[in-house]
């Protein structure tokens, strides 16, 4: 979504300012071009050197080097987006009072592009009656602010005022400046995440998904303009994004009913979760207790939802489905295509290092419907989910 667009970062005296590194890594993993000030301050915590290193850019921070004049106008135009990351509770007053004593404050009163920040600072700062005067300043000068997250803190409390994280900024930024609305109208149903089926009140029969892969596809959906339902069984990932709507369910039964709900309404439906097939025949409201050396549990095999939904599946719906293999994988991929009616599978194997559960990163072969087979190296998994995504949007 960024390829092609120019990025002027701004990075201020902040122990954020660690994130930059990655924010401004991953905006070039996204295609951008990225040129960077600093102020002062910010080089006690960041490095010139790795962030130009980095950026393949050089770093800027005084207005003047060797008698040479850092032409702060120049920049402000050059630029498609500004955005200042770490945001620090000094340059926010500074920035609302337009006092201009450094190199990136200059920029920023001479920009004509839209300006984002995303603030970084201790939750009393965050909260202090003149930093909400100051937000509300930067806002209605038309400036965007990126929300502050809840978390651990420089001053070992927890509470609000962390940076949003590198990956949260970008996705703000391709939804705000850089997208294209391809799926503008479009419902989509997601799935992620594990199930567990319980045994007792405090046992469970589950896997190691953690939902990164349905949330990042979920993610992309809603970046190309799709207003997604994401069913999600049990995660850590919280997601603050108004055009996901998130219903939380727990085990492999739950999930298929509320998908079972959802899906005559959408256009789309990615089964990425990882589903039990199986599921304990009775459930015990007591704790099991160790009573002997060996313990038998039944079980019985969970409803198919990929299957369901396929056997539902109306003219002009996309129904994709995930397939996790470890031998013959292409061989189940196209008998899982064609025995559950989907229109495409995404292969993970297990054989590939860095790709499946728990992992930033995947890779996949997608198989088509139209006999298509689409491989594609290791990436991150939002990139994996843009892929996914792609080929979705010329399957429709």
């Amino acid at each position: 979504m960024a390829e092609g667009k120019k990025i002027l970062l701004g990075i201020c005296g902040s122990i954020a300012a660690y994130k930059s590194i990655l924010l401004t890594r991953l905006l070039l993993k996204a295609g951008a071009e990225v040129k960077v000030v600093m102020t002062p301050s910010a080089k006690d915590f960041v490095t010139p050197l790795s962030i130009s290193t980095i950026s393949k850019n050089e770093v800027l921070s005084d207005l003047s080097r060797n008698d040479v004049w850092n032409n702060h106008v120049q920049l402000g135009r050059w630029a498609d987006v500004m955005l200042i990351a770490p945001l620090s509770c000094n340059t926010l007053a500074k920035m609302a009072n337009g006092i201009c004593d450094n190199l990136l404050l200059a920029t920023y009163l001479s920009a004509v592009c839209p300006v984002v920040v995303a603030p970084a600072m201790d939750e009393d700062m965050w909260l202090h009656p003149s930093t909400k005067a100051n937000i509300g300043k930067l806002q209605a000068f038309g400036n965007r602010v990126i929300p502050v997250e809840k978390g651990e803190l420089a001053s070992g409390l927890y509470g609000d005022g962390r940076m949003a994280e590198p990956e949260q900024i970008i996705s703000f930024l391709e939804m705000n400046f850089f997208f294209n609305g391809e799926l503008k109208g479009q419902k989509a149903l997601v799935t992620a995440g594990p199930t567990h089926e319980p045994l007792d009140p405090v046992r469970y029969i589950g896997n190691h998904s953690t939902g990164k892969m349905g949330v990042a596809l979920a993610r992309e959906l809603a970046q190309r303009g799709a207003e997604v339902e994401l069913v999600m069984g049990p995660s850590q990932i919280e997601i603050h994004d108004p055009r996901i709507r998130v219903t939380r369910v727990h085990s492999a039964g739950e999930m298929y009913n509320a998908c079972l709900e959802i899906f005559p309404s959408t256009r789309i439906a990615v089964m990425s979760a990882a589903v039990a097939d199986y599921t304990p025949v009775s459930f015990s409201p007591e704790k099991i207790k160790k009573n002997s050396e060996t313990f038998t549990l039944e079980l019985s095999r969970t409803k198919d939802i990929l299957r369901a939904l396929g056997e539902k599946k109306k003219a002009g719906q996309i129904l994709v489905g995930f397939a996790l293999e470890n031998t013959d994988e292409t061989s189940y991929a196209r008998q899982k295509l064609e025995s559950k009616n989907a229109d495409m599978i995404v292969l993970n194997s297990l054989k590939d290092a860095g790709a499946g559960f728990g992992f930033d990163t995947n890779q996949v072969t997608i198989f088509e419907k139209n006999g298509a087979e689409v491989p594609y190296p290791k990436k991150t998994k939002q990139q994996v989910a843009r892929d996914i995504v792609d080929r979705i949007i010329k399957l429709l």
